[in-house]
């Protein structure tokens, strides 16, 4: 399978040898004007000993349909913060989030949990896989606790696989794995339950320059298959050109 992405405002193309993309009839409804996700003014601060820490200042941001969206900046400007905030994983000091038409900053725990489970997908630097299962398992996995009906689960699972290269490796353990194949089956996991929102925290920070390329390549395709928008943490400059928007934090701020 040969793959797009973008350098230095060209199309190159990597050689990958894996089966080709497997073909999909899903298709969502989608408002490419209205914003998927709004952040308003948003303000995130922790209590350390006697002292308080302000670790977002003000966020304001949009996330469209079928973009790939970054947030850039060092470890401990306020990304993966900002990010958790954005899933639902934690609440804003001040400020407001709206996911579609839920409002995150006025939603319970298990509000927030149902949304996830049914229009979230998530995938970690660390991959977040079950050590003992396939990948086959690890994405079947994630239907079970989405309530996927099982009838759906043999032809989905095999999908989401193929769809990331891994079409002859999906009874594989993480263990007898690469890196970027662990990945893979992280992003597998993620997409299985058809979320519109993927969230990716430093998803290549542990992969070389070329297993990094061949994550964004994968990733543009899930964009235009799954029909979902993706946005996702990083400190990589080498990635940044394949992004639709770049926001830059600086100390909990956005900088222009």
């Amino acid at each position: 399978m040969t793959s797009w992405f973008r350098k230095k405002g060209t199309l190159e193309t990597i050689a990958l040898e894996e089966e080709p993309l497997a073909s999909s009839s899903f298709t969502r409804s989608i408002t490419p004007h209205t914003p998927l996700l709004r952040v308003s003014d948003v303000h995130r601060s922790f209590q350390v000993g006697g002292g308080k820490i302000d670790v977002l200042k003000g966020i304001e941001m949009e996330l469209r349909p079928l973009q790939l969206v970054m947030l850039k900046g060092r470890s401990g400007s306020g990304k993966t913060t900002l990010l958790n905030l954005i899933g639902g994983l934690d609440l804003p000091t001040k400020g407001e989030i709206v996911f579609q038409e839920h409002a995150f900053h006025h939603s319970s725990d298990d509000d927030r949990t149902l949304i996830r489970r049914k229009e979230i997908g998530f995938i970690f630097q660390s991959y977040a896989l079950m050590p003992l299962l396939s990948a086959w398992e690890n994405v079947e996995l994630a239907l079970r606790m989405a309530g996927t009906p099982r009838s759906q689960w043999k032809e989905r699972v095999h999908h989401c696989l193929d769809l990331v290269g891994l079409g002859k490796r999906m009874h594989h353990r993480p263990y007898e794995l690469s890196g970027g194949e662990q990945q893979r089956v992280a992003i597998a996991k993620a997409i299985a339950h058809r979320p519109s929102l993927i969230l990716a925290d430093e998803p290549t920070a542990e992969l070389d320059s070329q297993m990094g390329a061949q994550i964004m390549s994968v990733f543009r395709n899930i964009i235009a298959t799954e029909q979902v928008t993706i946005c996702m943490t990083t400190h990589d400059p080498t990635i940044l050109e394949d992004a639709d928007h770049v926001y830059e934090m600086v100390d909990g701020r956005f900088v222009t």
